[in-house]
């Protein structure tokens, strides 16, 4: 039977429906599960891919892109930023504009002059043509200021929609949204090469060391993308999670009075000279107690997405002229929208100092590995975290920090604030999972004592075997104690003694004498893993003996050269009494408490010695950079 064309057309269309139908079907299957995965944090950060999967297929998500431009009288700079906003290419995406122009101030000077400059702006806003989508225009009543013009400018609707602020002095790159799009389909959408740490894009070039004596601006050539914490206020997307805990995290510190006070920091003293006229100090105060970070390109040649004129206004007494070079044109010598994954990017912080990230030890042989990255003079501290409060860690690793003790790797039980710690670059020992792996959880605990004792003791003992393989010396304190000028932990090169431990302190050093080496590796630990018979066999207290203790012990009698020295001439218990900072030979000496103690009296004794190294956030009160 002859069919009609009709009927031809007829299945040619259900076909490509049915096609249609399974493309969408296919495109959308793992949503819902990738995006889950992209908005709840990673505890021990983002498990990567080998190579980028590619983007999902345009339209899968949500996705919104808000551009919103921030003018005030500058018509010239305004005209210039929307024809190159309007010149990019939009993938026939729909992109809304954005208009805020700010008042003229009642002192600013002959009322008609201002109120002609503001209405030739209005009129060219009013005529621009925009075909991309939307284009509102708010034009305020009063003078708001740069600060309330950024901070007002956005409130996030919903978890896929972004902000790209643009001041009106800038220019932008041709090129600039489909490059955008894809980091955001990189670095957000994709579940498996996504950080809960990264706060947005910036299109900038790298310009700006804030941590005064920081590291020079240098990233390897072959990296068209890396990670920076500072913020790029010239072309700057951001995500809106973090948008929307920064401003109730401003909205917090502006209602308690608390300044955006971050000492080392050269921003710092952009607030101190301009006050509430700029913003950034704040962004940046609350980047830094968060531990978050930006992307940022690496063009080389000085070649950009987005280029700041540096017109006269509230950075510029006079205009500076173009800081970079725009990228108007599809580079020849890189691939711009090829993304590498995650787990290839370099991580800076204020100092422009690498930060590596993700360093959790779970096993004894991966131990090796991070142990490498942090030794100094072949000499390892253990710093331990057993039964101590969040606070004071904090308080130590900000001493270290001014200190610049880097040879550290943290030891502790499976907890949020171990992974955080490792999320902001602090090699880190999961003790739960360490011990596992070596199957210490499985012996038989000894009586009448604590398990976190046990815990610690055991972490410690696998730590230094494996420290000592690899022939380094090891110290291991708790965190409960404080070096005044770090001296002492470089100190005890007397190749007299083997060992050195301070009575009734969790405070310990083992060198890597072949003699140490030996016992350690063949005798101490199985009389560890032994449990009762070594406590019995030494005579210790299980209730109150300590890893530093036990270790010295054994290694006397096995007449190995211990050291013991007596806390009351090397420590001051602060926790007892008080000290004066001017003390004869404090700085020699080191500071301990008893994790019993209570916290407002150590803080208070630590303020009066400078040592209480926090701020109201409980994070550090100061950048300290210290040249690599």
């Amino acid at each position: 039977m002859a069919r009609s064309p009709q009927w031809h057309h007829l299945v040619l269309l259900l076909l490509l429906s049915l096609c249609v139908l399974l493309l969408y079907c296919h495109s959308n299957a793992s949503l819902p599960a990738s995006l889950a995965a992209s908005r709840n944090p990673i505890p021990d950060g983002p498990r990567l891919l080998p190579d980028p999967r590619p983007p999902p297929a345009a339209g899968a998500p949500n996705f919104a892109l808000l551009i919103k431009v921030l003018a005030f009288n500058r018509l010239d700079s305004l005209s210039r930023c929307l024809r190159s906003l309007a010149a990019a290419d939009y993938l026939s995406d729909t992109v809304h504009l954005h208009v805020y122009i700010d008042h003229f101030g009642n002192g600013s000077g002959d009322a008609g002059s201002s109120l002609d400059a503001a209405r030739r702006i209005l009129d060219f806003v009013d005529g621009f043509e925009w075909g991309f989508g939307e284009k509102r225009v708010h034009y305020r009543t009063a003078n708001a200021g740069l600060q309330a013009q950024w901070l007002e400018a956005w409130w996030p609707s919903s978890d896929d929609e972004f902000a790209f602020i643009v001041e009106d002095d800038l220019e932008v790159s041709p090129l600039f949204y489909k490059f955008v799009k894809s980091v955001i389909w990189n670095f957000y959408y994709n579940a498996t090469n996504f950080s809960p740490m990264i706060y947005g894009v910036t299109l900038q070039r790298p310009r700006f060391v804030p941590g005064k004596h920081g590291n020079k601006l240098q990233v390897d050539g072959r990296s068209q993308v890396f990670l920076y914490q500072l913020v790029g206020t010239w072309g700057q997307i951001l995500f809106p999670k973090h948008w929307k805990e920064f401003r109730r995290w401003y909205d917090y510190h502006k209602a308690k009075g608390i300044k955006p006070i971050l000492e080392g920091m050269v921003t710092t003293g952009w607030y101190r000279r301009l006050g509430e006229k700029i913003w950034t100090p704040w962004f940046i105060k609350f980047i830094h107690d968060r531990g978050y970070f930006n992307i940022y390109t690496n063009f080389l040649q000085e070649r950009a997405l987005s280029v700041s004129h540096r017109d006269t206004g509230v950075n510029y007494g006079k205009t500076a002229g173009p800081d970079s070079h725009l990228l108007n044109e599809v580079p020849h010598d890189f691939n711009l929208l090829k993304m590498q994954p995650l787990s290839n990017l370099k991580w800076y912080d204020f100092c422009f100092r690498e930060v590596l990230r993700g360093r959790v030890v779970r096993n004894f042989n991966d131990l090796g590995v991070v142990l490498d990255t942090v030794q100094i003079n072949e000499t390892i501290v253990f710093v331990s975290l057993f039964g101590l409060q969040e606070i004071i860690v904090r308080n130590m690793l900000c001493h270290f920090e001014r200190l610049n003790i880097r040879n550290y790797i943290l030891m502790g039980p499976t907890s949020n604030l171990l992974f955080d710690l490792a999320r902001r670059g602090h090699p880190v020992i999961d003790a739960d999972q360490f011990l596992d792996s070596v199957g210490a959880n499985k012996l038989k605990r000894p009586q009448n004592s604590s398990p976190e004792l046990i815990k610690n003791v055991m972490t410690s003992t696998y730590a230094i075997k494996k420290c000592l393989e690899l022939k380094y010396n090891a110290w291991v304190v708790d965190a409960n104690m404080l070096f005044p000028n770090g001296g002492m932990l470089q100190a005890l090169t007397d190749s007299t003694f083997d060992l050195y431990a301070v009575k009734s302190l969790a405070l310990i050093f083992v060198r890597s004498s072949s003699a140490v080496r030996k016992l350690w590796l063949d005798n101490f630990v199985h009389a560890i893993e032994a449990g009762d018979s070594l406590w019995d066999k030494l005579s210790i207290s299980r209730e109150n003996s300590n890893f530093a203790d036990i270790a010295a012990s054994f290694l006397e009698s096995k007449r190995v050269r211990v050291k013991r020295i007596d806390d009351r001439s090397l420590g001051v218990n602060i926790g007892t009494s008080s000290v004066e900072r001017a003390s004869p030979g404090l700085e020699n000496k080191v500071l301990y408490w008893s994790p019993d103690a209570a916290l407002d009296i150590i803080r208070k004794r630590l303020e009066e010695l400078k040592m209480w190294t926090l701020d109201g956030d409980d994070s550090c009160s100061a950048v300290v950079c210290h040249q690599s």
